[in-house]
């Protein structure tokens, strides 16, 4: 019988503390309003997703090595988001993820992801090519809704890290963490 995963690994970017509480506090205030009843992600696993590397029963070495060196190659300066939407994804009819997205403000943030991913390329490592629709989880939950406008949500993107998701146990070790660099070339 084939093992079941137990890790994910992927590349992401985390709100700063203070996003991280004003996304909780929006939250918290859209949730009688949305008509949810479960509880929001915990602030320490708020983040957007850049690359998903894979689902594995161990933890490949070799591909966390090949990662970290790709990662610290990556060469650009922070960069500004701002989430301006709030939306329930497809999903399983009771386990939708309500997601905070948005439009134009996360231009950048797609710029950054591209070049990261060229940069996993580079490095030999296969880049999945699905569109890339930037957003941050914030709870799962039953029923779902269409795209709903709410305040920004603006952070300052300083770094990025790659994180060992342990699948079902609410855990995430980081693997890596990498500063943007001020002065560094654009693209």
């Amino acid at each position: 019988m084939p093992q079941v995963p137990a890790h994910r690994l992927f590349l992401a970017v985390k709100p700063d503390a203070d996003a991280a509480k004003r996304i909780a506090q929006r939250v918290a205030l859209l949730r009688p309003d949305v008509g949810f009843k479960a509880r929001p992600l915990r602030v320490e696993r708020l983040h957007v997703t850049l690359h998903h590397l894979g689902d594995f029963v161990e933890l490949p070495d070799t591909l966390v090595a090949r990662a970290c060196e790709a990662a610290a190659g990556v060469a650009l300066p922070p960069f500004e988001v701002t989430f301006d939407q709030v939306v329930s994804f497809h999903g399983r009819r009771d386990h939708r993820p309500f997601v905070l997205t948005g439009g134009v403000g996360l231009h950048a943030l797609i710029d950054f992801q591209h070049a990261l991913g060229a940069a996993l390329e580079r490095a030999g490592l296969r880049v999945p090519q699905a569109r890339f629709v930037p957003h941050v989880t914030l709870l799962y939950d039953r029923g779902g809704f269409a795209p709903k406008p709410v305040e920004p949500i603006a952070w300052t993107v300083r770094e990025f890290v790659l994180i060992d998701s342990w699948l079902g146990r609410t855990r995430y070790d980081e693997k890596g963490r990498w500063p943007l660099r001020e002065g560094g070339p654009s693209s």
